[in-house]
């Protein structure tokens, strides 16, 4: 699955405790990927394989849009 992109919002399968946040933006690519939490901030690097098998979808343009309203 390598169709995501840098600065894309990804959702995972797995919440981050801060606010029940899934959703994430990725600011780092390479052999690994720093993901930022958009509920709480915090940044995650992770190795390639293991973030792939953690990441639910890579939303679109019009679910990020929505995702800013609420």
């Amino acid at each position: 699955m390598d169709n995501y992109k840098l600065n894309d919002i990804v959702e995972m399968k797995k919440q981050h405790p801060c606010r029940k946040s899934v959703y994430w933006q990725i600011i780092r690519m390479g052999v690994d990927i720093k993901i930022k939490c958009l509920g709480c901030g915090a940044v995650v690097m992770l190795e390639r394989p293991y973030f792939e098998r953690r990441l639910k979808k890579i939303l679109t343009a019009q679910e990020q849009e929505n995702l800013d309203v609420l």
